[in-house]
Formats: C-alpha cells, sequence, structure tokens
C-alpha cells in the first residue's frame, strides 16, 4: 500500500527530508506527498521543488493543511518545542504521526504526547536515524550476537567543531544544554541499544568552555548503568577546536568476555581474545575490519519504510513514541543530573512524570 504524508517542515534538517529521506520512498512507491508546511516561504518553495508538488499543495499554515488534504500519516521536522500542537492537529484528524526526535523538548510533554497518541489509539513513530546509520547498524548486528561474549562496558565520544555562533543551527546556540538534547539524544539511544537493556543510571556533568558561543552547555561527560549489569561512559562536545569525531564519524567502543569491538569515522573492526594467552596487547587499526552491512535504505529513508511497514500491520517499529520515551528519559535525566549535581536513577524519573501526568 503507498501512503499519503502531509510533511510538516520543510526549513532547515527538513530540506534532507525533502531531498533525500522522502524521495527514497517515492520512488518505490512507499508513500506519496501529499502536502508540504513551512512558515518560511522559501524553505516551502525548496521543499516544492524537490517533491513535485504543486503550489496549491504548499502550506504556510499547519492547520489549514490538515482541514485541506487527505494524509494517512504526517511527518514533523520542526524544533522539538512545536512537535506537541502538531500531534494535537494529527490527532484531531485521526492521523498516525512520524517525527523527528526528540519527542518534545521536556520530559513533561514528552509523556503527554506519548499517553495522548495512546488514548487515541494511533501510531507514532520517532526517527532515532543515527542508531539505524549503516555504520551503527553494523557494530550493533556485531556485538548482539556471541561471538564476543557477555558486554561488560559500552562508550561513546562525539566531538564536532561548532563553537562559533550560528555554526550548528542558530537555535541550538540559545538552547541550556544543546549537546545533551540535540546530540545525546541520539548517542544515549545507541549505548543503550548497544548494551542491550534500559538504563538504570545516570551521572552528568556539563558546562560550556569561554570560546563556545552559546547560553548553556555545550560539553558533557556521563557514567552510565543498565539493568543487565553493563557500564557506560559518554562524553560529547560541541564546541572542540578540531571536530575529530564529528557527527556521522563517532567513536564506539563495546568491551565483551571475549573481545572488542570498535567503531571510528565509520569504520569498524574486531579485536578476537586469544585464551591461550595470559596477556594480550592490541591496538586500534590493528584488528579485524568488519565490511558495513548492506542495504538499500539507511537513517530516516529506512525508518520511514519501517513506520509504513507497521501501518501495514508489521510488528511496531523499534523507535515506537512509548519505547523511544526510554531514551527520552535518559537524555532528561542527564539533564536533571547536570542541573543537580547527583546520579539519576532513569526509571524512577520517568515514571514519576507519567504518575503525575495521569494523576
Amino acid at each position: 500500500m503507498t501512503y499519503k504524508v502531509l510533511h510538516i517542515g520543510a526549513g532547515g534538517f527538513g530540506e534532507r527530508w525533502c531531498d533525500t529521506f522522502l524521495p527514497a520512498n517515492i520512488a518505490d512507491g512507499t508513500i506519496d506527498i501529499v502536502g508540504v508546511v513551512d512558515i518560511d516561504h522559501k524553505a516551502l518553495e525548496k521543499g516544492r521543488r524537490h517533491l513535485g508538488l504543486k503550489p496549491e499543495r504548499c502550506f504556510t499554515s499547519a492547520q489549514e493543511a490538515f482541514q485541506s488534504v487527505e494524509a494517512d500519516f504526517c511527518t514533523i521536522v520542526i524544533p522539538p518545542p512545536l512537535h506537541e500542537s502538531i500531534v494535537d492537529l494529527a490527532l484531531d484528524r485521526g492521523i498516525d504521526i512520524l517525527s523527528e526526535k526528540p519527542i518534545a523538548n521536556t520530559i513533561e510533554a514528552s509523556v503527554r504526547i506519548a499517553d495522548k497518541v495512546k488514548a487515541a489509539s494511533r501510531k507514532m513513530g520517532v526517527t532515532m536515524s543515527h542508531r539505524f546509520d549503516q555504520d551503527k547498524s553494523t557494530l550493533r548486528e556485531l556485538v548482539s550476537g556471541d561471538a564476543l561474549g557477555r558486554i561488560n562496558t559500552v562508550s561513546c565520544r562525539h566531538a564536532s567543531d561548532y563553537r562559533m555562533h550560528d555554526s550548528w543551527r542558530r537555535f541550538r546556540h540559545e538552547m541550556a544544554y544543546p549537546t545533551l538534547i540535540e546530540g545525546a539524544v541520539h548517542h544515549l539511544d545507541i549505548l543503550a541499544d548497544l548494551a542491550g537493556a534500559p538504563c538504570t543510571s545516570i551521572f552528568a556533568r556539563s558546562w560550556k568552555p569561554e570560546w563556545a558561543e552559546y547560553k548553556g552547555d555545550t560539553d558533557v561527560i556521563a557514567l552510565i548503568e543498565f539493568a543487565n549489569g553493563v557500564h557506560g561512559v559518554y562524553e560529547g562536545s560541541a564546541a572542540q577546536s578540531t571536530g575529530l569525531n564529528d557527527w556521522s564519524f563517532e567513536y564506539f567502543r563495546v568491551e565483551a568476555a571475549s573481545g572488542t569491538a570498535i567503531l571510528d569515522h565509520r569504520e569498524v573492526e574486531v579485536f578476537h581474545r586469544d585464551p591461550n594467552r595470559i596477556y594480550q596487547q592490541s591496538r586500534q587499526g590493528k584488528g579485524q575490519q568488519v565490511s558495513l552491512l548492506s542495504g538499500k535504505k539507511w537513517q530516516n529513508s529506512l525508518l520511514i519504510e519501517q513506520f509504513c511497514r507497521w501501518l501495514d500491520g508489521g510488528p511496531p517499529m523499534a523507535t515506537n513514541v512509548e519505547d523511544n520515551l526510554r531514551s527520552a528519559a535518559i537524555v532528561f535525566s542527564a539533564i536533571e543530573s547536570a542541573r543537580s549535581g547527583h546520579p539519576v536513577k532513569v526509571q524512577e524519573f520517568l515514571q514519576s512524570f507519567r504518575v503525575g501526568a495521569r494523576a
């Protein structure tokens, strides 16, 4: 079945959706775009051209668009504080939702959205694109089997040079915790996926170096615990001097009982421990190179397809809004930890808002 889609957001990263992610699924008949929305006329015109739409299918008002077109679901690619208002419009029209991460800009709004979607008996997915990139998918497949044995630790380093104002989209320079909300939302999600269990506790420290042209904290280090006993470390920065592990080129390492797997700059290598040796020493770059998985679609192109399979009656996509609340809870727990200076029990933190929202 080809699903009719109303796309919200053609500027910023929304243009990437219009020129790459949506067309990949239009081409194979997975979706058909019936309308596009953006408050900026220039962005709207770019989106129209990328998607090949007639002018009457383009709107500067989301409310008008929902009233004017018949869609099976909408895609939301606008700043997080605006997500809930679009979710409300979609639910009023009785259609499903596929949204960019995070669910919302606060844990309270994230919980409200998940509860609204459930109460309306609709489906909502969240595009955690980095987890479904080709290199991260290869690492996940490598460590999820028995080849390396039980996982002991997982770690991630993300280091970008976005220190100058407006180098990482202007709105992020105005945020209190840009790296946690806009960066760690992906990286902590990937670490939990690699660990194979929900996050139980996180202790985060964040700060802003004097050269970073931001209002909020650009740097963060976090210690993480997972329900299955795996421990994790996260290091993230948007104000590095050279950006050695920039977006899509992050460093991940998984230490397990019988080996180590490393992902660095989109290359995966594995080291197997020799059980016949008392002591063993290795060096990154000298391990066994692992070929990246093959596939026609990755990131959001793949997630759009997975969402449509769910609508077809297949199993819920891995990043459905209810499950994605666990990833959102890690991020907002990290923010709470950075604010308070104390570790936060993630599942208790999440449950406190769910109880409060339903009281």
